[in-house]
């Protein structure tokens, strides 16, 4: 992880998630962009300065983003970290990833201003857009407080196709972290069974990664997936759920077809997204 991209509005959670960026970028030893977007009136970048002036409004926004910019720069430079940051005169989401993909960067990192940490919340919004559409893996911090570096991290997966590649991305982060990767299998109601043979895909799937040693298996068996995510964290604390995304359905087809309608995840933890 060679370049972190934290998109920000500035409000509580994307602070955190400015503040999660800047641990990781540590870690890693990476270099860490702040990203904001403003709406304005007109086609900004084409004004004069003498123009600019008639919209005072914009002007102090901007002066208000740079500013705040510039502290998280400054957050960041106290870390000894390299540190850019940016603004663009638009709020079209798609910006975000362009920047993202010129800059080639290896993670993006933000935060919900979606009420209680529900990623059903997220459909439709900036967030969500990001999630769906990113080619690089995505984290979204919600409510709770952050716990970095991670202990306990959730990986939920139906452990079918090719969740392979993005499962070595979970692995990156807790070899770093030193922290437990907790496999969790749900089962809904259409496809129940007995725990063994739930617990088969995930031991065929771990074939794949003889190594990994600091892991513990699950399956629930629980109506939706969102129920069964809920009721594992009611027993096992965690400071991360990990889940894969296919193609551009997002949030909606994370597992396998037959419990993908109820896929939402009522947690306020951080998210980590892949895509596969």
């Amino acid at each position: 992880m060679k370049n972190i991209l934290v998109p920000t509005d500035f409000s509580e959670n994307c602070n955190k998630a400015a503040n999660l960026g800047i641990a990781m970028a540590k870690l890693y030893d990476s270099e860490i962009h702040f990203f904001h977007l403003i709406r304005t009136p007109v086609d900004w970048v084409k004004l004069d300065k003498l123009k600019e002036k008639r919209y005072p409004e914009t002007l102090r926004q901007i002066g208000t983003a740079k500013s705040r910019l510039r502290e998280l720069e400054k957050k960041a430079e106290k870390e000894n970290l390299e540190c850019q940051t940016f603004v663009q005169y638009t709020v079209e989401t798609s910006r975000i990833l362009e920047h993202s993909g010129h800059f080639h960067h290896d993670f993006i990192i933000t935060g919900s201003s979606g009420t209680k940490g529900t990623v059903r919340e997220l459909v439709g919004s900036n967030v969500e857009k990001i999630v769906r559409r990113s080619e690089v893996p995505v984290i979204v911090v919600k409510e709770d407080p952050v716990n970095f570096p991670f202990k306990n991290i959730v990986f939920v997966s139906d452990f079918l196709g090719d969740v392979g590649s993005a499962f070595k991305e979970v692995v990156s982060i807790a070899e770093k972290c030193n922290a437990h990767i907790h496999l969790l299998r749900i089962n809904t109601r259409t496809d129940y069974n007995s725990v063994e043979a739930g617990l088969n895909p995930i031991k065929k799937f771990l074939k794949g990664f003889p190594e990994l040693e600091n892991y513990s298996m699950y399956v629930n068996n629980e109506p939706s997936v969102e129920t069964g995510i809920n009721s594992f964290l009611n027993y096992q604390q965690a400071d991360l759920i990990a889940m894969c995304t296919r193609g551009n359905t997002g949030f909606l087809s994370l597992f396998s077809k037959s419990i993908a309608e109820g896929v939402a995840n009522h947690s306020s933890l951080p998210v980590m997204t892949i895509k596969i």
